[in-house]
Order: structure tokens, then sequence, then C-alpha cells
């Protein structure tokens, strides 16, 4: 329209975890500097997006972390909340906005909520827990708050590779499931890598007096990892395919109890 400029586009980060490419738009070069350099290994300039978010930034306020997480389907939309940010999704449109302050301890929550719906559409989870690759073999180590998942990264051996240290990415592939690294540090302050590689066993931590694996028995198993799965939607069909994901997954993958002494010698039982 002449006498109208249009809008200038909104540069933005491609943040590809799980193989997912997501483009993150706002208009603050020093915010999108900070995401280039916290998603590091995971940006992906060259990658067509899958879906793009566009983040507008407030003023840090008064808002709080610790609030629960709202996450609700409506109107053909995904409406996401906490007390530190608000976000729509249009899966359909595969466009979405994001309404936080300028620091990433609300983006990485609006990725995972993003990342686990995906998921669950497709029989798959993210998971609290720590995993490392050895010898082109996935160890996820999962358990309470305290249990060790940190823990055993840091005596994990040299030829252990980290994807993570605080959430695993949990894929299915046909009758076999990977995991990714994914950028979401825990108490090591520092990503996983971003590589992938199918997932061996599944380790319930528990610290004791000396090293001991346990096998589980698929129930068991199942009801284990439905304790650890991430996962906020108030949706009955995707918490039960969450459900379905994690019955199928501890049919699949052999889940053990490892209880240990908190020295390097416990991965000689891993493998």
């Amino acid at each position: 329209m002449p006498g109208v400029t249009p809008a200038p586009a909104r540069s933005g980060v491609v943040v590809e975890i799980g193989g997912v490419p997501i483009r993150l738009c706002a208009d603050d070069s020093g915010f999108l500097n900070m995401l280039q350099s916290r998603y590091t290994g995971f940006v992906a300039p060259s990658a067509p997006a899958r879906f793009e978010f566009e983040i507008n930034l407030t003023s840090p306020g008064s808002a709080s972390v610790d609030e629960d997480v709202s996450v609700k389907w409506d109107s053909g939309r995904w409406f996401m909340e906490r007390g530190d940010f608000r976000a729509e999704w249009n899966p359909k449109t595969a466009r979405g906005k994001i309404r936080q302050a300028a620091y990433p301890y609300a983006l990485d929550s609006v990725l995972r909520i993003v990342h686990s719906l995906l998921l669950a559409e497709d029989g798959s989870f993210l998971l609290h827990a720590s995993s490392a690759v050895r010898s082109g073999r996935a160890f996820l180590f999962t358990g309470v708050s305290g249990a060790g998942k940190t823990t055993m990264m840091r005596l994990a051996p040299p030829d252990a590779t980290l994807l993570t240290d605080e959430i695993s990415y949990v894929k299915r592939h046909g009758e076999e499931f990977e995991a990714f690294g994914t950028p979401f540090a825990g108490e090591l302050g520092r990503p996983g890598e971003n590589l992938r590689a199918p997932i061996a066993a599944v380790y319930l931590l528990a610290k004791g007096q000396k090293n001991k694996l346990e096998p589980l028995r698929s129930g068991d198993a199942a009801r284990a990892l439905l304790a650890n799965i991430l996962f906020f939607a108030q949706d009955r069909a995707l918490v039960r395919a969450v459900f379905e994901a994690a019955c199928q997954f501890a049919s699949r993958v052999p889940v053990q109890r490892l209880t240990f002494v908190p020295d390097a010698r416990v991965w000689e039982l891993i493998g």
C-alpha cells in the first residue's frame, strides 16, 4: 500500500532438538545472541524450521518459576502458562507466540512442553533422566530428585559421551527407541552433545552401601518410567498415549534398579 512502510522481518534463531527445528524470533539482538550461546551445538541456521515462535519480551517483574504449569487445548491451539511466561501454539499453522522476560528459563520450559506434545503423538516422551552414549549405545539414569542422575554423569568414564544430565529425549523408531542429546542442562551446567543412539537400558537409581543390579518386571518398570516422564497437558487422549508409550518402552528396553555407591566403579555394571 503506498505510504505504508512494511514491518521489518524479525530476526530468529533455529534450534533443533530431537530432529525438530524450531525458529525463535525476536526483535532484541542481545536476547538472540544469548539464545545462540545457550543452545550451542543445537543451533541449525540452514535447517528449514518446522515451527516458528514469535517472542515478545517483558520486564522481569515478580514472575515466579515456582507456579504450576498450565497446558490446555482450546479452539485449535495449545495455551501454555506459568508465572514467568504465556504462550500459544497452533500446530496446524506451525506458528506460535511467547510472552516472557528476557531470560532463558521460561523459553526452556516452553520448548520442553512443545516437544513433550510432539513426542506424545509419536509414542515417545521426555524423561527426567541423565543419559550418555558408550560404544554406540545410550544408557539412561532416572529416579527421584537426589537419586544420583548427575552423579552418574560425573562418574562416567572418558569414553562415555554426555547426552544430558537433566532431560532425556526418548524417541520411538519402529520397534526401537533412541535417545537424543538435549541442551537442557542440570547441575553440570553444560548441554549434552547433539547426537543420537539406540537405548540399551534404563537404570532406576538408588544410593546404597554396595553396587547392585536388580531387573524390574515390565509393569514395575512402566510405573517407574511414568513417575519420571515430563508431561503437563490436560488432554485425555495424549495422557493415554504417554501411558501406552511407557508400557511399550518397558516391554522392549531393559529397565533395572541400580543401587550404587558414588564411585566410578559403578560403571563396571553398566553395558
